[in-house]
């Protein structure tokens, strides 16, 4: 039921106050408090001060990995002390000492009240302290291996999206070879990760939600990995401070500008860059960056195709104002186009006739502020504008491989399927994200903050041509036969969130993170409260178990179908009667690490799945009346498609599971002569829809990726990335049906070619066909070949790769054809393999001066 913006704000504020109650008494204690140990035989406070000053002893750790802090200062009323290698200090205290100040580079420094035992007996002290929220910027000689906060959670450095054969520097590419990510197809560059959809995916860059990440229809990645400092993906079971998506996060930190003047240029196989970047008027930096596809401007020289191409500019800007302050701008802009024409003179055996235009843009601006309140308290205040715009007009013909006549003569027999269709997608987001970090005690550090965005979006469709029945699913986003045949939708409304979560450290061996949040929106009215969990076991032998867990939801909205394969109509009259779409994640998993650099993991996972947004089924009255348009003979009613239809108004009519299990080994150190990794991932995931439990249409059974960089002599490398999958379900021919064509006057009637033959069209069957047949296998290897002249320190460096080395076929997809069969009246099923990489030569290049 909806929800009143006053209830909402009582519920909020219930939530915060009860979550912090138990730590606003010591709001007035250290910032991180001092946990005593023993003193033998302690004297009095009024011996102590007649004799010698006290000495107090301890150690200062990591609040977060409790391991020993070395250099941090102490500081006392009497002198200043640094902690040794082991973290251990001695200092001397003044007569009437009742505190110590202690910091550390990157850390929040702390004001920690002493006993008035304690101080005078000298005790022994272990100080726990947190860093800020924010990173520092510091030079890495040799990285250290980065272990992930949370369970799911895989840190990547933007060195290593370089590196990785058969990536073309996307970071989706590379995602694609972590245990339980699947890529949907091989030209794209959207994911499905265990069991989940690429709409249900969140991706944040520094903070802001980034609706569209992808460039040419996903063949690039919206990010640029030179400017891009670290991703990180956490496959499932992410804290409170992120919601809205029922799958995965994404988050993307770009780096802050060296202040030295320096620059970079690169070219790869899709496309290239340029970076420039220096010191910015007092103490700070900027850095500008502007990529294009270069492939457009060649061909343009021998064709007068606009080919697809993208140009994009972006502009960063940071200044720090004293310790612990940070202001930060960033704006980027974006532009694809594409204007391509179908000429038959040009290709005289297909025949096909007409044009394809394209245009697309994206637009972002933010003002981020980092700030550290006091000793206790960290801020992030981010401001954001966002606009997305999709447009594509295809007016063509194209010959039909699935639908002809089984005359054996190819050029009377093959049909044609008209392809008319405009599309217009639109979105505008506004954000406000505050978030908030209070140390309460060394045990407990509370994360809050809200969330708002102001969402604008629209959406229309024109469709005048044949429908696309080669798709199983007639919602599907690819010309589908119910989607309607002409849309105008705009849709309103604020959606927000906000959260709190307390990272607390139990015992120097566990720690929990319990969390809870909100989440509203006025385009449907609905608002959810979503506990959330994790905990961390540290075990012998550099071991930890890890636990997450949590309730997930999302709401409708046009923004989440830029990544959908489903087109629904979001109206304001339907997605009023939506509900926030829901999963449940339990994910357990045992790290340990081996050596300094080193990392294996295991994890099994569990999720569930409700009120998944499905098209209904067409009502009995609009079945009756699209049957009843069919002018067929009673010896061809057997062709005419009488069952109920999914159709593209929504309904919370999904459900579904999950679950699996996921291996990966790392070793992630860049200096290192060999580097890489290998993951392994089993899983099952189901639907339960229209009464029918069938697989996910992403369910992927198995998975292997081992991907690999050696170093050979000064400045060689080698890469390669070899991935082997069982492949994805999808839904087989169950037979063949006789084609309709449209008369004058609207109705149905069999089609037929040239000579008066009948002519076919492949059957899917009905819904409970779907997803019942499966894939072949999936195997690649891609293999580079890289030289850095000079060797680390050197300024250029330039590759040669091969994508698809053995040139495997591979089944992406399966393209259904009908062929001529001289046994038999009817064509023939051929399946073919189809939208996979054929063999692929790239190139790279890169200069910094």
């Amino acid at each position: 039921m909806p929800a009143s913006r006053s209830t909402l704000a009582v519920l909020l504020a219930v939530t915060l106050v009860l979550a912090l109650a138990p730590y606003l008494a010591v709001a007035q204690g250290a910032g991180a408090a001092a946990q005593p140990e023993p003193a033998a035989q302690p004297t009095t406070a009024g011996a102590a001060s007649e004799q010698e000053p006290a000495v107090v002893t301890g150690v200062v750790l990591d609040g977060a990995t409790l391991s020993p802090l070395a250099a941090a200062t102490v500081a006392s009323g009497a002198e200043t002390a640094a902690t040794g290698a082991d973290g251990r200090f001695t200092v001397t205290l003044a007569p009437g000492d009742g505190e110590l100040r202690v910091g550390a580079d990157g850390y929040l420094e702390t004001n920690v009240a002493l006993e008035p035992a304690i101080a005078a007996a000298g005790g022994d002290l272990e100080i726990l302290l947190f860093s800020n929220t924010f990173a520092e910027t510091v030079e890495v000689v040799s990285a250290p291996l980065t272990v992930p906060e949370r369970p799911s959670a895989t840190p990547i450095v933007a060195e290593e999206v370089l590196e990785v054969a058969g990536a073309f520097d996307n970071i989706f590419r590379t995602l694609d070879t972590l245990p339980g990510v699947a890529s949907t197809g091989d030209f794209g560059s959207r994911l499905a990760v265990r069991g989940g959809t690429p709409d249900q995916n969140l991706t944040m860059m520094d903070g802001v939600e980034i609706h569209n990440p992808y460039r040419l229809f996903g063949l690039v990645s919206a990010f640029n990995p030179e400017t891009v400092e670290r991703f990180e993906l956490t496959a499932g079971g992410f804290g409170a401070a992120y919601g809205d998506r029922l799958s995965s996060l994404l988050i993307v930190d770009n780096r802050p500008g060296e202040r030295d003047l320096t620059g970079s240029t690169s070219a790869s196989v899709t496309d290239a860059n340029i970076v420039f970047e220096g010191a910015a008027p007092g103490d700070g930096s900027w850095l500008l960056t502007g990529r294009r596809t270069y492939y457009d401007l060649v061909a343009g020289l021998v064709t007068d195709q606009n080919l697809p191409s993208f140009a994009d500019l972006q502009l960063q800007a940071n200044w720090t104002f004293g310790p612990g302050h940070r202001l930060s701008l960033f704006g980027l802009t974006s532009r694809e186009n594409a204007d391509f024409r179908f000429d038959p003179e040009d290709d005289e055996e297909s025949g096909d006739t007409g044009g394809l235009v394209s245009a697309a843009g994206n637009d972002l601006g933010s003002l981020r502020f980092d700030a550290v309140l006091g000793n206790r308290a960290t801020s992030r205040t981010i401001v954001s504008w966002y606009r997305n715009t999709e447009l594509l007009d295809v007016d063509a013909t194209f010959e039909s491989s699935s639908r002809r006549s089984n005359a054996p003569d190819e050029e009377s027999a093959a049909g044609s399927t008209s392809v008319v269709f405009d599309r217009d997608l639109s979105v505008r987001d506004l954000s406000l994200r505050q978030e908030f970090a209070f140390s309460a005690s060394a045990a407990h550090t509370i994360d809050s903050g809200i969330e708002l965005h102001q969402l604008a979006s629209a959406a229309r469709l024109s469709i005048t041509g044949d429908r696309n029945e080669a798709v199983a699913n007639p919602s599907s986003a690819r010309g589908g036969t119910g989607l309607p045949d002409d849309l105008d939708s705009t849709l309103g409304g604020t959606r927000g969130g906000a959260w709190v979560q307390d990272r607390y450290t139990v015992t120097p061996w566990l720690s929990v993170e319990p969390g809870l949040r909100l989440e509203w929106s006025t385009v449907n009215g609905d608002a959810v409260l979503s506990p959330r969990f994790a905990a961390t076991v540290l075990l012998p032998r550099s071991s930890r178990l890890r636990v997450a867990g949590g309730l997930y939801t999302q709401s409708p909205g046009y923004e989440k179908l830029i990544q959908s394969d489903y087109f629904f109509d979001l109206s304001p009259d339907v997605v009023s009667d939506l509900r926030h779409e829901r999963s449940t994640h339990l994910v357990t998993g045992l790290e340990k690490d081996l050596g300094s650099d080193t990392l294996f993991r295991v994890e099994g996972y569990y999720k569930t799945f409700d009120d998944l947004i499905v098209g209904r089924l067409e009502p009995e009255a609009e079945r009756l009346a699209r049957v009843a348009r069919y002018d067929f003979p009673a010896d061809l009613q057997a062709s005419v498609p009488s069952e109920a239809q999914i159709t593209s108004i929504p309904e919370n009519g999904g459900r579904g599971s999950a679950y699996g299990v996921d291996a990966y080994l790392v070793r992630s150190n860049p200096a290192s002569r060999l580097a890489g990794w290998l993951s392994y991932a089993w899983g099952r995931a189901d639907r339960d829809t229209y009464g029918l439990r069938y697989p996910f249409e992403y369910d992927r059974r198995h998975a292997f990726n081992a991907v690999g960089r050696i170093r050979i002599g000064r400045g060689w490398s080698v890469a390669t990335t070899a991935q082997v999958a069982t492949g994805f379900p999808y839904t087989p021919a169950v037979g063949l049906r006789v084609a309709s064509d449209e008369d004058a006057g609207g109705r149905l009637v069999p089609a037929r070619d040239a000579i008066g033959a009948p002519v076919y069209t492949v059957d899917l069957g009905g819904l409970a066909a779907l997803q019942q047949g499966r894939l072949p296998y999936y195997a690649r290897v891609d293999l580079r070949i890289a030289n850095r002249p000079g060797g680390p320190s050197g300024r250029w460096s330039w590759y040669i790769e091969v994508i698809n080395l053995l040139n495997r076929d591979n089944p992406v997809e399966v393209e259904t054809s009908l062929a001529h069969d001289p046994d038999g009246p009817m064509p023939r099923i051929v399946e073919s393999p189809t939208a996979g990489f054929p063999l692929i030569p790239s190139f790279g290049v890169r200069v910094r001066f």
